[in-house]
């Protein structure tokens, strides 16, 4: 797979993945506040500390998105580099934020663990569908 082709379905496979823990942490936002408009959940992801640890994902999919948009081709460094990112952040130590919060994600969400699974068989670089 071309690496420009593999950000590209990187970035696709971070935003279900950013999509389906959001629908988790907005589940458990609701249990206890009550139901949320679109709206509502939009201030919420960008203001509220609760979900702060998914802007780590949005982030890094810009970073891919931007990158990709350029007029001048994206260079091999480049890719690498965002690749690299995206590698470290899922393989980093359960101890900060995001991984924390993450690793409770998998542990109970059976969809979590289908779009990691996609994240990571992109990371590898070994996705043959």
């Amino acid at each position: 797979m071309a690496e420009d082709q593999q950000l590209r379905d990187l970035s696709g496979a971070l935003l279900r993945l950013h999509k389906t823990l959001l629908d988790v942490e907005r589940a458990d936002y609701e249990k206890v506040f009550g139901r949320l408009n679109s709206g509502e959940l939009l201030q919420l992801v960008v203001n509220d500390a609760q979900f702060a640890w998914l802007r780590v994902i949005s982030e890094l999919v810009v970073q891919i998105d931007e990158l990709l948009s350029r007029e001048e081709p994206a260079t091999e460094n480049g890719i690498q580099e965002l690749l690299a990112q995206a590698r470290l952040l899922f393989d980093s130590p359960p101890h900060g934020n995001f991984m924390t919060r993450y690793q409770a994600a998998l542990q109970r969400e059976p969809d979590v663990v289908l779009a990691h699974s996609e994240v990571m068989k992109l990371l590898r670089g070994d996705n043959q569908t």
